[in-house]
């Protein structure tokens, strides 16, 4: 009822005094009198006004008008045309006034709260307001429906005076609203209707509304309820952050405070003001997020990113980016996950054998955490590439060298394990993690091969690079050391119903048993002069492994000397064309070493070039400093013994000199 109250006040009070201020001429008909004006009654003005009194008091009571509203709007009109709008005016306020003072104490002898029927009595008590707010809004259209005259001349060329709208809004706001007592019962009753709704119970939304729009109208919103309700807020959602972070899981927790905001959201277009919006969301998101974020991200981030809970970390972030500071604490920990989970894969030789793969499997959630939880974000994305090249680089060369060995055993499996176009997409995601490497290390043929295609790619004259390239494939891949062998006069096809898919070596085996039907190591070395390494590692891969052409007595993983082999005549297998792999040999420490050593052989032409552009650029260079810049400029790691070996060699070489003065001072020759 009070929006069509507030519709119709606005249809006859367009500007903020109540009636439209349009020239007095549109309104006041000028009419052409011959002759003198006539003379009121003596008893005309006192009688008029008893009448008008009486029709305001039966509006005021909500009775019957004695009198027709055309009548008394004439006699209005009458007595402005002579001169009493003055008189008029202040009678009718004083009328008005004796009226709501008198309402005030329906309120101040309302019946004290007790303890029992608070609730109830607090709800009456707004019922109450609200209905004594209606009745004054209706009565006062009503009495400046029969005043029009008076608001629209009298009224309007005093601009000091309210008009008859407002005047009712002041009597209204001195005599009852602004009464301390009434006012603070009356906040307090919609305060604690506020929090009933927040406990989950049904109020009266319209009652509220009603109640918050008088006010607002009254101009006391702010001063008496906005200021209240906010501090009641903020002890609220304090009190229940700090519980539910301690009894609640993070995921829980996140859904709540969505659930909250949206609540508030829902309370500000139903009965709160506009105005109220703003420092109430930011009151909720600060208690419920703005002090918590550090707890939030310790307590569930790792859980909520292992799990790849897609719904939450969007939230998560959805929730993070509206408080201040929050995508900032977000990033830091996102980067501190990464580096830590990566440190953990590439950090543990245990793990060596998996290493690519899970960094492959790692990067893709990333990947897809970055572009569906956090919105593509580029700082997010950029933080979790430094994030991947920090953690990656902490065991120098272990991952370029476990990467191309993983390329090695993809592309030797060929289209077994997966199709081109999935190869394609493999080796797309090993580069992307091979980028992330400093000083890429690379121990195999393939990776190189790449990289000249690139540099072939990026000249200008192709044609005029000298390269020679070997191409590998299932038929030619030498995993081995050229040697002298023993071949048969034949060679024969192994018969029966399968094909088998074999190295030179374990053809070289399978031939004795077209001779015999059972051999001992030391028989089948030296029939075929394979070294004895290599036997071993060929009898395991035919007797040992998923597709046993052979039987070994004793059984067992590994060949011993005692061992013989017999051809397996119940082997099965449900394919026809079987691949035999070759068992691969393992790395040796001597081997890495001397890789580790190569390695560093290639690297010795950064060094040079970086320390002659550091030493043509400074001239002059203490010992600390030159290692110190050199640093800061190589990506790969390096011993300080092996950066002098290079100083010394530059100094050899006439490139640089040592100062004669001070030996740990050098010069660079032009």
């Amino acid at each position: 009822m009070a929006d069509d109250i507030r519709a119709n006040v606005k249809s006859l009070a367009e500007h903020s005094n109540g009636v439209t201020r349009t020239p007095a001429h549109c309104y006041i008909m000028h009419a052409l009198i011959i002759g003198d004006r006539p003379k009121l009654a003596d008893n005309y003005t006192e009688d008029t006004w008893l009448k008008l009194r009486d029709a305001v008091g039966a509006i005021q009571n909500s009775t019957s008008i004695k009198y027709n509203l055309e009548e008394l709007y004439q006699a209005v009109e009458n007595l402005c045309s002579y001169k009493v709008s003055p008189m008029l005016y202040k009678q009718l306020r004083q009328v008005c006034e004796e009226h709501v003072q008198a309402q005030i104490h329906q309120f101040r002898e309302y019946p004290s709260v007790l303890a029992s029927t608070e609730s109830l009595d607090s709800l009456s008590f707004l019922k109450r307001m609200n209905r004594c707010w209606q009745d004054h809004c209706r009565q006062t259209i009503m009495i400046r429906s029969i005043f029009l005259f008076l608001d629209r001349t009298y009224v309007l060329q005093n601009s000091l005076l309210p008009s008859i709208w407002d005047t009712g809004l002041e009597l209204f706001r001195t005599h009852i609203v602004s009464d301390s007592a009434v006012q603070s019962r009356t906040v307090d009753g919609i305060l604690e209707q506020i929090e009933r709704e927040r406990n989950g119970e049904t109020i009266d939304r319209s009652l509220l509304r009603s109640l918050l729009g008088m006010l607002a109208d009254l101009q006391v919103y702010k001063d008496s309820f906005e200021q209240r309700f906010l501090v009641e807020t903020n002890r609220l959602y304090a009190a229940e952050g700090q519980r539910l972070m301690q009894d609640r899981d993070v995921p829980e927790y996140l859904h709540h405070v969505s659930r909250r905001l949206d609540e508030e959201n829902d309370r500000v277009i139903s009965y709160l003001d506009q105005s109220t919006q703003k420092p109430l969301i930011s009151t909720v998101e600060k208690q419920l997020l703005g002090e918590h974020m550090a707890a939030i991200l310790q307590k569930g981030l790792s859980n909520l990113l292992d799990e790849n809970r897609v719904t939450e970390l969007t939230l998560l972030y959805q929730l993070f980016s509206k408080v201040k500071g929050g995508l900032p604490v977000l990033l830091q920990h996102w980067r501190e996950y990464i580096k830590s989970f990566g440190g953990e894969i590439v950090g543990t030789p245990e793990k060596d054998k998996d290493m690519v793969q899970d960094l492959l499997d790692f990067k893709d959630k990333m990947d897809n955490v970055a572009q569906r939880c956090f919105n593509r974000n580029e700082t997010f994305i950029n933080a979790m590439k430094e994030a991947f090249e920090s953690f990656i680089n902490k065991r120098p060369n272990k991952p370029a060298e476990l990467i191309a060995k993983y390329v090695d055993s993809k592309l030797r499996a060929g289209n077994k394990e997966a199709t081109e176009e999935e190869l394609e997409r493999i080796l797309d995601k090993i580069m992307i993690i091979f980028r992330f490497i400093h000083g890429m290390f690379c121990s195999f043929s393939l990776l190189s091969f790449f990289f000249c295609l690139q540099y072939m790619q990026n000249q200008s004259d192709p044609s005029n690079i000298d390269l020679t390239v070997n191409i590998l494939t299932m038929g030619y891949w030498p995993s081995y050391t050229p040697m002298d062998v023993h071949l048969p006069s034949e060679v024969d096809v192994l018969p029966g119903e399968k094909e088998l898919q074999v190295s030179l070596f374990q053809t070289l085996v399978l031939l004795m048993f077209n001779e015999g039907e059972e051999f001992t190591v030391e028989e089948i070395r030296s029939a075929t002069g394979i070294e004895e390494g290599e036997l071993r590692r060929t009898l395991q891969s035919l007797a040992c492994g998923k597709a046993r052409v052979l039987n070994k007595n004793p059984r067992g993983k590994d060949v011993e000397d005692g061992d013989r082999f017999v051809f397996n005549g119940d082997f099965k297998h449900k394919l026809f064309r079987i691949k035999i792999n070759q068992i691969q040999m393992k790395e040796t420490v001597e081997e890495q070493v001397s890789t580790t050593e190569r390695v560093f052989q290639d690297r010795q032409y950064q060094i040079d070039a970086a320390v002659v552009r550091i030493m043509k650029m400074r001239k002059t260079l203490s010992h600390n400093l030159l290692v110190s810049e050199l640093y800061n400029q190589l990506k790969f790691p390096v011993k300080p013994g092996d950066l002098k070996k290079r100083i010394e060699s530059l100094i050899d070489r006439d490139y640089m000199e040592r100062d004669k003065e001070s030996p740990n001072q050098y010069h660079y020759v032009a």
